[in-house]
């Protein structure tokens, strides 16, 4: 036992942990994408379920108020009974929090509470982890300021932690949409003209932007989902660009707006709203293209000059010290 906890409070065996963590993270991120099997069909059922609870709630609109009430009396399940209890969303209540989820691509309530129990847990979880390690296993081997600044690390990187992989979350996907957005485009323009309805038009742009972004795919096909059950279209359109959270997806959804109500050619805008999308995504491109050389000045400074003056002054130094 003494063994144990003597090799607990090493910090040598928390390095080569990190060290370990470091070297697995380092071959999961190249081992992953050979291993990631095709994530399209699980979107399409959740779309799918999207679409099926849009169903229920139009069917729900026509049962009279009584029942309603009564299913609303029935339990939700555990988690929900829980945060219920507890009053979880109104001290945990931030404005816009679906929305940001949805951003992600997580919708429901599922993901809803369980982003909530993470916030409020998470921060008391991790700070007393870090005082069980800081008063329990290190003991006096430690400074008594960083024991108390141990929890208190733990704590705050408990409570930031998960709004900074949400917003990665929401990043990586944005990038994925923006990036094939305009392909999408075009080829909604290709249906349109050929003769479809928008809905059609939705749902084979979905099936066929799968392999390049089944995060555009999956949002695709929730539009054409909403598009055949919400009563007003408008709300689809608008409900598409805040999902997504893109300033050009809002544009495109605008100009559809505009075409639904005023009558005017839904061709000729998505035409217009192609063509600047693919403007922007050509000046994305080469704004990167000239941020590269001045990115590229510190890594050739630390990687490429010490090891250019070994080889030009490692001769002479050699000579030198030989000649001594």
């Amino acid at each position: 036992m003494y063994s144990i906890i003597k090799l607990l409070s090493d910090p040598q065996f928390y390095a080569v942990i990190l060290t370990a963590a470091a070297v697995f993270a380092t071959i999961l991120t190249f081992a992953l994408p050979l291993l990631q099997g095709d994530k399209l069909n699980a979107r399409l059922k959740s779309v799918a379920s999207r679409r099926e609870e849009l169903r229920l709630k139009s069917r729900e609109a026509l049962i009279a108020t009584e029942q309603k009430r009564n299913l609303r009396k029935n339990s939700k399940g555990l988690w929900d009974d829980i945060a219920d209890k507890i009053n979880l969303e109104k001290m945990m209540e931030a404005p816009g929090t679906r929305q940001t989820l949805a951003n992600a691509g997580l919708r429901g309530q599922g993901p809803y509470l369980a982003y909530m129990f993470i916030r409020f847990f998470g921060p008391f979880i991790l700070a007393t982890l870090g005082a069980i390690y800081a008063f329990v296993l290190v003991r006096g081997e430690m400074a008594m300021v960083m024991k108390f600044a141990i929890p208190f690390g733990g704590f705050a990187a408990g409570y930031y932690l998960p709004q900074l992989l949400l917003r990665n979350l929401i990043e990586r996907r944005q990038q994925s949409i923006q990036r094939a957005f305009p392909d999408a485009l075009d080829l909604l323009l290709i249906c349109v003209e050929s003769g479809m309805s928008v809905e059609a038009g939705f749902a084979r742009v979905a099936a066929e932007m799968g392999t390049q972004s089944p995060e555009l795919a999956e949002e695709m096909a929730l539009t054409n989902a909403e598009l055949s059950f919400l009563p007003d279209r408008t709300h689809a359109y608008e409900n598409l660009a805040t999902r997504t959270g893109l300033d050009g997806v809002k544009a495109v959804t605008t100009s559809l707006i505009q075409a639904e109500r005023y009558g005017t050619p839904v061709g000729t805008a998505l035409r217009v709203m192609a063509e600047e999308n693919r403007s922007m995504r050509m000046q994305a491109a080469e704004k990167k293209a000239a941020a590269l050389p001045a990115q590229l000045t510190v890594p050739m400074i630390v990687f490429f000059l010490p090891v250019l003056f070994m080889v030009i002054l490692g001769p002479a130094a050699m000579r030198f010290f030989d000649s001594q």
